[in-house]
């Protein structure tokens, strides 16, 4: 019987549950978008400016999907995991 119960005990029992590694990903999304968002707007001869790296996407757009993306990503970490009875 001492056996069955070790065994029992010794189950892995994750730290993190379904909802939270669902938030993660969205999490991880979020971040990854607003990186690609980022990117661009260059050019290619260092002699001509070009002014869309100041557009709207790149400055206000893309630092808020990727602080939303670390906001979710601390709720997942937070959130109760559901526990199984």
């Amino acid at each position: 019987m001492g056996e069955q119960k070790r065994k029992q005990d010794a189950k892995s029992n994750f730290v993190f549950g379904k909802k939270n590694y669902k938030f993660m990903f969205i999490g991880i999304a979020f971040i990854a978008l607003g990186f690609i968002l980022m990117s661009g707007g260059g050019s290619d001869d260092p002699n001509v400016f070009n002014p869309e790296i100041f557009s709207f996407r790149r400055i206000r757009l893309a630092p808020m999907l990727v602080l939303i993306g670390f906001g979710i990503q601390i709720y997942a970490i937070l959130v109760n995991p559901e526990s199984k009875k």
